[in-house]
C-alpha cells in the first residue's frame, strides 16, 4: 500500500473535535488513507454533522475506510428487527443526542431510519466490521484470540473488552481498535488503542501509521 495510515477514534457526535483533528492531520489526500473506527453517533451533540463531515470527505476523493461501531450496529440491529426491547440499550447509549442532532424522530421514522438524509443511511449501509493490510488489522473493539480474523463474531467486532485488553495475544499483525476509552493511547507490541474518551470531555485521538504518531484535538 502507499501511503500513510491515520486511523481516528470513537468521535461520539463531536463534530468540532473532528474538524479540528483532521485540519492537524499532515495528511495527503492523493496517496494517504483514513480510518475511522466506529462510533460516530450518540453522546456527543452533533452526529449529523460528523456524519456530513465523513461523506463530505468521500464526496472530496478522500480513500476513507469507516469502521462499524457496537452503537451503530446496535442503530442497525434495531432498524432490521424491529425488536422494542432494544429502546432501552439505545437510549443508554445516548440515542436521543443524535436525534436531536436531527431535529427529532418518532418511533416510526427512527424504526425506519427515515429521519437520516440517503447520504447518512449510505454510509451506516456501507460501515465495515474490520479492514485489513499487511501489516495492520483495524476493528472497533477487538478481536477474540484463536479465532481467524474471518471467523470472528461482530459482538466481539463491535464489543469485546476482555480478554482481548489483557492480552499479549500475538494476531500476527498489530490491532488498532477504539471502543475502550483511555485517557492516553495504549501502546503494546500487539495492538494500539486509541479511544481517548472524547464525548467525555476528553481529547479525540488519531494515530499515523507506520509511524506511530499520535494527534489530538480538545
Amino acid at each position: 500500500m502507499k501511503g500513510n495510515i491515520f486511523a481516528i477514534g470513537d468521535i461520539h457526535g463531536c463534530a468540532d473535535k473532528l474538524a479540528r483533528l483532521l485540519r492537524r492531520l499532515p495528511f495527503d489526500r492523493r496517496h494517504d488513507t483514513l480510518v475511522v473506527l466506529g462510533d460516530y453517533l450518540d453522546r456527543g451533540p452533533a452526529a449529523r454533522q460528523v456524519l456530513d463531515q465523513l461523506c463530505d470527505l468521500r464526496t472530496q476523493g478522500v480513500h476513507l475506510v469507516a469502521l462499524l461501531g457496537n452503537h451503530e450496529s446496535l442503530l442497525l440491529e434495531y432498524h432490521q428487527s424491529g425488536d422494542q426491547a432494544l429502546l432501552p440499550y439505545l437510549r443508554q447509549l445516548g440515542l436521543e443526542n443524535t436525534l436531536e442532532s436531527y431535529g427529532g424522530a418518532s418511533l416510526p421514522e427512527l424504526a425506519a431510519l427515515s429521519f437520516l438524509p440517503a447520504a447518512h443511511r449510505e454510509f451506516l449501509d456501507s460501515l465495515l466490521p474490520y479492514w485489513e493490510t499487511e501489516e495492520y488489522i483495524f476493528v472497533h473493539a477487538g478481536l477474540r484470540a484463536g479465532v481467524p480474523l474471518a471467523a470472528q463474531s461482530l459482538a466481539d467486532l463491535c464489543e469485546v473488552r476482555e480478554p482481548f485488553l489483557g492480552s499479549e495475544h500475538d494476531y500476527g499483525k498489530r490491532v488498532i481498535f477504539g471502543h475502550t476509552p483511555f485517557a492516553t493511547p495504549l501502546i503494546t507490541p500487539h495492538k494500539i488503542g486509541i479511544d481517548t474518551g472524547a464525548a467525555y470531555g476528553h481529547l479525540l485521538t488519531a494515530v499515523e501509521l507506520p509511524a506511530v504518531s499520535f494527534y489530538h484535538a480538545a
